[in-house]
């Protein structure tokens, strides 16, 4: 062989070479990744999990709503009460002339 054809091989030989390093970084990449979307999946997967379990009561709401309500007309029931109620009351400011 020839000095040409010798080079010529070191050459492909050392080609070669880099290819198969850079397939194996690449691929080496491509695991990294899929090992962080596998993570992320499962974080994510976790988190549905999470949102069932948190609205698997969610039966409860409108029981809920309708106790507020009723919480609230109690107020309003009170408050007309005292709206009637405390005007004829004398207070202390009002028995004499507003001097304190």
């Amino acid at each position: 062989m020839s000095d040409q054809e010798i080079t010529a091989w070191w050459i492909a030989i050392i080609a070669g070479f880099v290819v198969v390093l850079a397939v194996a970084a690449l691929l080496s990449l491509l695991v990294w990744f899929v090992k962080i979307i596998d993570r992320r999946v499962a974080e994510i997967r976790d988190t549905l999990s999470a949102i069932t379990r948190n609205t698997a009561s969610t039966a409860l709401i409108p029981q809920t709503g309708d106790a507020v309500d009723a919480v609230l007309a109690e107020g309003l029931q009170h408050h007309l009460f005292l709206g009637r109620v405390l005007p004829s009351i004398p207070t202390p400011a009002t028995t004499n002339g507003g001097a304190a």
